[in-house]
C-alpha cells in the first residue's frame, strides 16, 4: 500500500499536535498486534479521540468515519482526503458508505467508531445505536473495545488554554466476536450485541464514565470475571 505525502504529512501533524497537547497513558497496546481487520469500536468523549488512533497505531488501512457536518471545514476536508475517512450522515442510512466500508473491511482495513454516534456531552456513555454491531455481523469481523477517559472537550481546552497538556488513558480490551443470537428478533439481536459491545467498553472506564451502561447485568458480569 503507497504512502502518499499528503498522508505522511498529515499524520505527522497529528502526531506533533498529540505530543504538545496531551499526555497518553496507552494499555493494552498488545491487544491490537496480530488482527487483521476487526472494528475499533470506543466511547466518543472530545475532539481529540478521532487523532488517538493514528498516535498508538500504525496501520495504514484505518477506516475513519467524520460526521458530515465537519465537510464545511477545509482544514478537515483535507485531513480526511489525505486519510482515507469517509464522510457519513449520521442520521440517515446511506447504503454507498456501508458498501464502501464492508468492502474495505473484507479487504483487511480497520474500522474505527464510536456506537453512540456522536460525542458525549457529559463525558458518560449515551444510549448507543446498533450501526457497529450490525457491521460486525455483517463483515464477520471482531470488535476491539477501547475505553478512553480524560480526553473530554472541556477539560482539554481548559489546558490547551493555560498551555498544559491533558492525561489522557486510553485502554483497549481484549478483541471477541458477538454472541450467538439465535431465536431472536433482529432487533433484539441487534440490541443484544450492541450491549453487549458497550459493557466490554465500560469494564475499561472508571465508574463515573460507565453512564447508562453502568448498572447493566453484562457489566456486573465482565467486572466480577476480570
Amino acid at each position: 500500500m503507497h504512502t502518499t505525502l499528503g498522508e505522511k504529512i498529515a499524520r505527522f501533524l497529528i502526531n506533533i499536535f498529540i505530543s504538545l497537547t496531551a499526555s497518553l497513558e496507552v494499555h493494552g497496546i498488545e491487544n491490537m498486534q496480530g488482527l487483521q481487520s476487526y472494528i475499533l469500536a470506543s466511547n466518543h468523549i472530545g475532539r481529540l479521540d478521532a487523532l488517538l488512533i493514528y498516535r498508538f497505531s500504525n496501520r495504514r488501512d484505518i477506516i475513519m468515519l467524520v460526521a458530515e457536518k465537519y465537510r464545511e471545514s477545509r482544514m478537515a476536508r483535507w485531513f480526511v482526503r489525505q486519510l482515507d475517512g469517509i464522510f457519513v450522515d449520521r442520521f440517515n442510512a446511506d447504503f454507498t458508505v456501508l458498501r464502501q466500508v464492508l468492502n474495505r473491511l473484507k479487504k483487511g482495513g480497520v474500522l474505527v467508531l464510536a456506537p453512540e454516534g456522536t460525542r458525549s456531552p457529559n463525558a458518560q456513555l449515551q444510549e448507543a445505536w446498533p450501526g457497529a454491531s450490525f457491521l460486525a455481523v455483517k463483515a464477520n469481523v471482531p470488535v476491539l473495545p477501547v475505553g478512553l477517559a480524560g480526553s473530554e472537550d472541556d477539560l482539554f481546552f481548559h489546558n490547551l488554554k493555560r498551555l498544559r497538556r491533558t492525561k489522557v488513558v486510553v485502554r483497549a480490551g481484549k478483541p471477541f466476536h458477538l454472541p450467538p443470537t439465535d431465536g431472536l428478533t433482529r432487533e433484539a439481536a441487534l440490541k443484544k450485541n450492541t450491549d453487549e459491545i458497550m459493557c466490554q467498553i465500560a469494564a475499561l472506564l472508571p465508574p463515573p464514565y460507565r453512564g447508562v451502561y453502568a448498572d447493566h447485568p453484562r457489566l456486573k458480569e465482565l467486572l466480577d470475571a476480570s
